[in-house]
Formats: C-alpha cells, structure tokens, sequence
C-alpha cells in the first residue's frame, strides 16, 4: 500500500478516527491537508504529521459551507498541485429518541455528515476528474445499516453516505475514479472510553470479536482503498465491525 506521492486530504483529521486516518495515510507515504473545524487539533496534528518526516497543511474549515470546502481544495491545490485522496470523515451526533429530537439535532446532523460529505466531494471531484485518477473513502458506519436506537439521525445521515457512495461510484468510475465507503461499528476512542463499564461491557457481548475495533483497523482499510491495490473495487461499503453486522 504505497501512498508516495499521493495527496490525501482528511475531513474531520483533528481527533479520534480521523487523526489516526491522518497519520497512517502519512505513514504510507502520502503528504496530508489536515481538515477538521478546531484550528489548535488541525495544528497540532499536521506538525506531528511534518515531524515523522511527511508534509501536512492544516485546514480549518466547516465542511456545511460548500464556499468553505471549495476554499480549502483551492488551498490544497496550490500548495501541493493535486489532490489523490479524500477522506470524508467529518461528523457528528446528536443523540435523542425521535419523540425528543429536536429539529435543530436532526437538522445538524445531517447537515455535518451527509451535505458536508457532498461540499467536500463536490469540490475534489473537478481536480480528480481533470486527472483521470482519484480515490474517495467516505466513513459511513454500521448504525447506518442496521440503526440504533436514539440515532435517528445518525443513522439516516449514515445509511444516505452509503448511497452517496454507490451513486457517484457508478457516475465516475470510467474517469479512473473509485468512491468506497468504510462502515466501523463499535471502535475505541474517547467516547466510548466514557461510556459506563456495565454499557460498554453489553456493547461488548453483541460482538462476535468480544472486543471494541481500534481507530487503527479503520484506518487501514482506508490506506487500502486509497491505494492501486484496490483499482478495481469501487462502489462498495467496507463494513469493520468484528462481525456485529454481517
């Protein structure tokens, strides 16, 4: 999974499962723009990134302003001439039971993950296209498939990503474009950290792996699909979930 040379630009690159996206596309090889909407996170993780001997530009942009996302790949354009990879990682959520969700979470939440996924990809899709070459991931997630409860929103920004996903895949794939989607279930990070023993220990007992996935095994199913290894695969959703959804 060679990445020399391969621009990779990462949404939502300031924390979690979009900073270790970050860093192992970096450790692949690829030179990075680091988006995220927290400027001190952008920052920090482009100099670690320009540290371990890659270059980064950090990007603070709101992927709901497509203004904003056309800047940030105008930006990316010139520094580095091209851009190889996009990473739509960026999200949120706003969890509530749909009788108690507000309109305001419904409308955040899809604003975030499904348009933002759409500003960005619209912006790097003319530079790929003019290339004839080019790789998008979009992160989806298991709730997307099977739904949970409280993430009505969530879930439907979610499963609207996978058929993004499938529909631009079919529009752009004789330009040697591939639009793929990685779908993780329930993976360590902070938030889950957080959760109460007794909750992440029932989370736990519905995976057949008997453990949480790691921001890592994400990761490198995404160095993958943005690698010439996976030319021929496109319009698919990668689900890494430790068999929770099959």
């Amino acid at each position: 999974m060679n990445l020399e040379k391969k621009i990779a630009l990462v949404t939502g690159a300031g924390q979690g499962i979009g900073k270790t996206i970050a860093h192992t596309l970096a450790q692949h090889g690829a030179d990075v723009v680091v988006a995220d909407i927290n400027e001190n996170a952008v920052r920090s993780v482009a100099q670690e990134i320009e540290a371990a001997g890659r270059q980064a530009l950090p990007v603070v942009v709101n992927v709901v302003q497509l203004a904003a996302c056309e800047e940030m790949v105008k930006n990316a354009i010139e520094r580095f001439s091209k851009i190889d990879i996009l990473v739509n990682n960026a999200g949120i959520t706003r969890d509530m039971v749909l009788l108690r969700m507000k309109e305001e979470q419904w409308d955040q939440v899809i604003a975030v993950n499904l348009k933002g996924t759409f500003n960005c990809t619209k912006a790097v899709l003319r530079y790929m296209f003019r290339n004839k070459y080019g790789r998008i991931i979009n992160i989806s997630s298991v709730t997307g498939a099977m739904g949970n409860p409280g993430q009505a929103n969530y879930s439907a920004s979610k499963a609207a990503v996978m058929g993004f996903t499938k529909a631009v895949a079919r529009e752009y794939a004789h330009c040697g474009i591939t639009v793929n989607a990685v779908a993780p279930g329930f993976i360590k990070t902070a938030m889950t950290d957080a959760i109460p023993d007794k909750e992440r220990e029932a989370m736990i007992a519905l995976i057949p792996a008997q453990k949480l996935g790691t921001p890592e095994d994400v990761a490198h199913v995404v160095c993958f699909l943005s690698s010439d290894c996976a030319s021929y695969i496109t319009g698919q959703v990668i689900h890494v979930n430790g068999g929770l959804y099959m």
